[in-house]
């Protein structure tokens, strides 16, 4: 299938909107933006939505700064995780297409324009689930990431070998559909499937981290992992998606 033209849009409505979640990032969120500005430049009309997740540095400050129209940024009043912040993200894009990636410099913008080439190529409303092909991270992170990885896939069969990436891409209101809860955004290939919507993995690049920290222990992210992987279990064994809805 060849994929529409939708280089502009002369009502101005985004085709694209990137959402990205941060918290305490004031080192990293300038060069984030500017990189996912330039990377999308060439391609459909789109947006950028900066979720501040409660920091108590100067992330926002660094965010407005830049005063580009094309940035939205929305700030919690409080901490909420990731996945709430994502979902914030989300209902206030007005794209059709969502873009996920994390504020962090690991992730590269360019994967996000591919992404969306692919699911446009594929039609439907598939989601489309990034691949680090070499991930830039600790020792440590990599082996529990592994397991991690290996244990999910032997129990939900997402048919996805790394849903700890933040670069996925799907249609918005396919999202919003979906049940929501903390850490859902590390099992959305199998929400998804859930649905009804086809997966395609994408080798994305990964870089490694030059500022700032990151907000995750291996520990507290295996404890918390396995009470989702047990609510995410339950939650698929309890959903009757229709294939399909038509008005009779």
């Amino acid at each position: 299938m060849t994929s529409p033209d939708l280089s502009s849009d002369p009502a101005g409505q985004p085709v694209l909107s990137v959402v990205i979640a941060v918290f305490n990032e004031q080192e990293n969120v300038a060069a984030v933006a500017r990189e996912t500005l330039a990377a999308l430049e060439p391609g459909p009309v789109f947006e950028v939505v900066f979720v501040d997740d409660g920091s108590t540095d100067g992330t926002v400050a660094a965010l407005k700064a830049l005063a580009d129209p094309r940035i939205v940024v929305i700030r919690h009043i409080g901490r909420c995780g990731k996945s709430q912040a994502v979902r914030t993200g989300v209902f206030a894009a007005r794209g059709q297409w969502i873009g996920t990636m994390d504020g962090d410099g690991q992730n590269d913008p360019v994967d996000v324009a591919k992404m969306l080439k692919l699911a446009l190529d594929a039609g439907g409303s598939p989601i489309v689930a990034g691949v680090r092909r070499r991930r830039n991270d600790p020792v440590s992170r990599l082996v529990a990431t592994r397991i991690a990885n290996g244990i999910r896939q032997a129990i939900l069969n997402d048919g996805c070998p790394d849903t700890g990436c933040g670069l996925k891409l799907f249609e918005r209101e396919a999202f919003l559909v979906l049940p929501v809860f903390e850490g859902q955004h590390r099992f959305l290939p199998a929400l998804f499937k859930t649905y009804g919507h086809p997966l395609i993995l994408h080798e994305v690049n990964h870089r490694a981290r030059t500022a700032g920290v990151s907000k995750y222990s291996n520990i507290g992210r295996a404890l918390v992992g396995v009470v989702d992987l047990l609510g995410v279990v339950w939650l698929r064994a309890r959903t009757r998606a229709p294939k399909g809805v038509e008005r009779a």
